[in-house]
């Protein structure tokens, strides 16, 4: 069975999410995994599914993106493969005045720790910059990683938290 890495993104308009979902049941593909939000008024959707082949799914898509509002990409993916405990499970937040490189900066923090960032987040509202991030430590790491980030956020003048989650369980 085909698993298949999907894209879809352009103007926002109502419907696209069930363009798209229509297309691929027809198809018979088992929608997987996903995440889809509006960026500053744009559809972006990231998608994993089983069944088709990605010839037969870019042909299925292809009038959706026909007037030049979408673009949908299909790319073949090898199966997902169980990873061993990637580490403790922590959100970090950053806030404060919207300026160059606050990713960068946090997440070479987080990078040089090992860690691993499996969700993220940033939006701007007017002069204030949010990131919320789903980060992976290694055990053991988090009052050193928590520390260089406070060091890094103060350079930038912004304010940074990291605290322990649960592990999400469906």
């Amino acid at each position: 069975m085909n698993e298949l890495a999907i894209t879809v993104i352009g103007q926002d308009r109502p419907g696209i999410v069930a363009d798209v979902s229509e297309a691929l049941a027809r198809l018979g593909a088992n929608l997987t995994d996903s995440t889809m939000t509006r960026l500053r008024g744009h559809f972006t959707w990231t998608l994993v599914c089983s069944g088709p082949g990605a010839a037969e799914v870019e042909a299925a898509l292809g009038p959706l993106a026909a007037d030049g509002r979408l673009l949908a990409t299909v790319r073949e993916v090898g199966s997902e493969v169980e990873a061993a405990a990637a580490g403790e499970p922590y959100l970090m937040s950053v806030h404060g005045a919207d300026r160059l490189g606050i990713v960068a900066a946090v997440t070479r923090v987080l990078a040089e720790a090992g860690a691993n960032i499996t969700d993220l987040t940033t939006r701007l509202t007017g002069p204030l910059y949010v990131l919320v991030a789903e980060v992976d430590l290694p055990a053991g790491t988090a009052d050193r990683v928590a520390k260089r980030l406070a060091e890094v956020a103060a350079g930038m003048d912004v304010e940074v938290t990291l605290r322990p989650t649960e592990t999400d369980v469906l």
